[in-house]
């Protein structure tokens, strides 16, 4: 095995020691984690696969509940009551960003456009940037203020500008938290200040919403890792200044931190979504109820740096393979073909990503007509002689089967011309 696969067991075993002198004394063990693969097309709204890890003793984590995901294929490396209803604070907002970010990619709304701040929006309290009836911001300073300083404010004006209310907004929060399977999840508010259980969410939901914010829109890494910016408010009083500071402690704790959310309140305590980008790999950390504001931040370190520890991902994008292949019987010769997505496998300790392989199986006689994003093939993938999964070729175009009049043409190309 290579000289990183063996520090990296190495490193396994360290933590495992470290880790069974503290289970020993609160009577936990090490639990079994399994592996799976995926096929992750951020485009389309999967049920996330996870894992039960039965592994909440292996680490020191006093918060309520927490969970870590790995973010490509949404495996589960560790749980701690992640399905326990709590209460979300601003971690509520996490959803507001994937509405607001859902709006521009279908072009309802544009990052220059010029929001104007109602009374409703002004009156918000908690965390705030202060903004003034009639003040207008455009949709990506609202974003920084949404991400950044975690404005309340700014939230409410974002839900009014796209949905022309915050109750009409919040409707449309909770619908799309039904397509992602957030089970445990109600929203009563745009930005998490209904402090009752009436809306509430849990571990898991938090990570699942966190994977499609992070996962379907990268660029929120350009805000959420901004750590002071300065915005200028603009009302009838004048023109002043504001520095938005970001509430993630982590940017200064963590050096792969990448986002994303705090939120806390009397009935929330401290919660935090700490995403981090290590190797390639992505890790989500959620923690939800931790007892005072340094905890939630040393505990989703803990968990992220246990990630890291332990997690082998192997990705395949299939670079290699042809773009184009043989039909018989159609108007053309060849038609392209392409995989529905990257292939990606999260290994166990007891796997090596190196031992990973593949066959490719395309039909012996592709014969026309194909229909573009017909399925005319399967990649299989191995290890050992256990398959781990496998991921379709598809048609990039249509190949229509030749007729009459096409034969003669090909006939007066090939002997005429």
């Amino acid at each position: 095995m290579c000289r990183r696969n063996f520090l990296k067991k190495i490193k396994v075993i360290m933590l495992m020691v470290v880790v069974a002198v503290v289970s020993c004394g609160n009577g936990g063990t090490w639990g079994q984690r399994n592996c799976f693969a995926s096929s992750y097309n951020v485009d389309e709204n999967r049920e996330i696969l996870t894992v039960n890890a039965n592994n909440t003793g292996e680490l020191p984590i006093t918060a309520k509940s927490a969970i870590l995901m790995e973010a490509s294929t949404g495996k589960v490396l560790y749980e701690k009551e992640a399905d326990q209803i709590v209460s979300p604070a601003s971690i509520t907002k996490i959803m507001t960003l994937i509405l607001i970010f859902d709006a521009i990619e279908a072009g309802k709304i544009d990052y220059d456009d010029i929001v104007t701040t109602s009374e409703h929006a002004k009156s918000m309290g908690g965390s705030q940037v202060f903004l003034e009836t009639g003040e207008q911001q455009t949709v990506e300073t609202l974003i920084k203020c949404i991400v950044i300083a975690s404005g309340n404010d700014a939230s409410v004006c974002m839900a009014e500008y796209i949905a022309g209310s915050e109750e009409a907004f919040v409707a449309m929060m909770n619908r799309r938290a039904q397509e992602l399977h957030m089970t445990n999840t109600v929203f009563q508010d745009c930005c998490g200040l209904n402090d009752t259980m009436e809306h509430h969410t849990s571990a898991r939901d938090v990570a699942i919403m966190s994977r499609e914010l992070i996962t379907k829109y990268p660029q929120i890494h350009q805000y959420s890792t901004i750590w002071m910016e300065n915005i200028i408010h603009v009302t009838d009083k004048g023109s002043k200044e504001f520095t938005l500071a970001n509430t993630n402690k982590l940017l200064k704790q963590y050096e792969w931190t990448t986002g994303l959310k705090t939120g806390s309140t009397s009935l929330a305590k401290y919660c935090l979504s700490a995403t981090a980008c290590k190797d390639d790999i992505n890790l989500i950390a959620v923690i939800m109820g931790a007892p005072d504001y340094k905890a939630r931040f040393s505990e989703a370190l803990t968990l992220l740096n246990y990630g890291y520890s332990v997690i082998d991902i192997y990705h395949d994008s299939n670079e290699e393979l042809a773009s184009q292949v043989k039909i018989k019987n159609g108007v053309k010769d060849s038609i392209g073909i392409t995989v529905e997505g990257e292939f990606s496998y999260v290994c166990d300790k007891n796997e090596d990503s190196a031992e990973i392989h593949k066959t490719v199986d395309l039909k012996n006689k592709l014969v026309a007509p194909v229909k573009k994003g017909e399925t005319i093939g399967t990649i299989t993938y191995y290890i050992g002689d256990k398959t781990i999964g496998s991921i379709d070729i598809i048609a990039t175009d249509e190949v229509k089967k030749t007729g009459y009049v096409d034969y003669l043409k090909k006939i007066w190309y090939k002997y005429m011309v």
